[in-house]
């Protein structure tokens, strides 16, 4: 009984492992997460304005935009990468990130390249800050010891560029071109 238990088990975490997403490689050999998305509905004018409002708009506290032209947007940004322990989670580092939209008429697409991660550490106050400004490539091949933690990383930083993309893709299908603010008028409670 002992051995069809350990067995099944043994199944069960190949299949686990197995399954997990890995970022691809480009021309370069740099890691790369990369999209083509069909767009017959929406124009390439309104595309490129959409994506030029989620840099500026939504994103703009982590996305700074570099430069755009008639059909493309590039930026810079980073993403927090969290370690989560149970229930229990902190920042373990931060991977910044080279954002590029390209659009053409009825399709468009997107890729994060050029993805450095920078440790973060504790300083005096308890604060989660990084220990370093120079960031190790994610394509880097780890030592014995640190491969565990360093897969974890890669899973980490890939989950959130994958939630990352969705939500562009998302935000470019949908109808709405950044957050106007409204203005407030003044109610006074004396006039009826």
């Amino acid at each position: 009984m002992k051995y069809i238990i350990l067995g099944i088990l043994t199944i069960f975490t190949l299949k686990l492992s197995a399954q997990q997403k890995q970022f691809s490689k480009d021309d370069n050999g740099k890691l790369i997460y990369y999209q083509v998305v069909d767009s017959q509905s929406v124009s390439k004018d309104t595309l490129l304005q959409r994506a030029k409002s989620f840099v500026t708009g939504i994103y703009k506290k982590s996305m700074k935009l570099v430069s755009s032209t008639d059909s493309s947007v590039l930026a810079k940004g980073t993403m927090v990468i969290d370690k989560t322990i149970l229930v229990a989670g902190h920042p373990s580092g931060e991977v910044s990130y080279n954002f590029v939209f390209e659009v053409r008429q009825g399709k468009y697409r997107f890729w994060l390249t050029d993805m450095l991660f920078i440790p973060y550490q504790r300083d005096r106050y308890g604060n989660f800050v990084p220990t370093t400004t120079i960031g190790v490539p994610l394509e880097r091949t780890p030592g014995k010891l640190g491969a565990g933690a360093w897969k974890d990383i890669l899973s980490s930083a890939y989950n959130k560029v994958e939630k990352f993309g969705d939500e562009f893709k998302k935000y470019l299908a949908s109808n709405r071109i950044g957050k106007m603010k409204k203005k407030t008028e003044t109610i006074s409670t004396k006039k009826w």
